[in-house]
């Protein structure tokens, strides 16, 4: 089940510089910073707005810290801009085996560790209409989940 869109992933040549940009002229702020390794990227997550589900709305900007990264290919390819569409799920392995029964490719299986500690897969662009799109389940829900397992 999907509850909200969790980001819209940017790709961008100089993440410093394109913070800068957002801050100037929607206001927003880095509410979080990272290096991920695995992906060969660093990260700003600026936050939107909060959602019904209790999480939140976000822009991911992704600058390549390697040649050899997704990301840093996408650039080349296609020059800055909309990367990704992330779509919020309580529970991101039923929501990709759900993709996957549908006959949809899953990149991550199984899912990964994203940003802020969530849960990541992506689904094959192809298979999603020309758009690259990634499945998050949030640490707070993976927390709430947790909470309800352990009761």
């Amino acid at each position: 089940m999907i509850t909200r869109i969790d980001h819209i992933g940017i790709a961008c040549h100089d993440l410093d510089e394109t913070v800068d940009f957002y801050r100037r002229t929607w206001g927003l702020e880095v509410h979080h910073t990272q290096v991920i390794e695995e992906q060969g990227v660093r990260e700003a997550m600026l936050r939107v707005n909060g959602t019904d589900d209790g999480n939140a709305c976000w822009l991911q900007l992704l600058e390549p810290v390697r040649e050899d990264c997704a990301v840093a290919t996408w650039l080349e390819r296609h020059g800055e801009g909309v990367h990704h569409i992330a779509f919020g799920t309580p529970d991101v392995d039923a929501a990709a085996g759900a993709a996957g029964e549908a006959g949809i490719r899953v990149v991550f299986d199984p899912p990964r560790t994203g940003s802020m500690d969530s849960r990541v897969t992506f689904l094959h662009p192809k298979d999603c209409h020309g758009v690259l799109t990634e499945l998050v389940t949030s640490a707070g829900d993976l927390a709430r989940r947790g909470a309800r397992a352990g009761e």
